[in-house]
């Protein structure tokens, strides 16, 4: 699976469809993913003594095969530089002085 924590991604199909979001988790030996604000299901939590019961929505993992990843803008770092060729040095002829 090439999607990780922290990466940008597109619904591509599903209820969600042009959607975007961060990856929240990654579930590799399942092949799913947790997305932001994506396939949202509501979570009916009950009171206790002195507390109110709410609805809390909370995301659902989707199969990884239905995001795709939206290129960003790489951090550049020294390990990314372009490599720099030596420079060449010009022997003198044999014979030649």
């Amino acid at each position: 699976m090439k999607i990780k924590k922290g990466d940008k991604v597109r619904i591509i199909s599903g209820k969600d469809k042009g959607k975007s979001g961060v990856v929240l988790r990654a579930l590799p030996k399942e092949g799913k993913i947790v997305v932001e604000g994506v396939a949202l299901y509501k979570r009916h939590l009950k009171g206790g003594a002195g507390k109110v019961g709410s609805i809390a929505e909370r995301p659902r993992a989707i199969d990884a095969s239905n995001v795709a990843r939206v290129e960003t803008v790489k951090i550049q770092s020294a390990l990314d530089a372009p490599v720099k060729k030596a420079k060449k040095t010009v022997k003198p002829a044999a014979g030649a002085k």
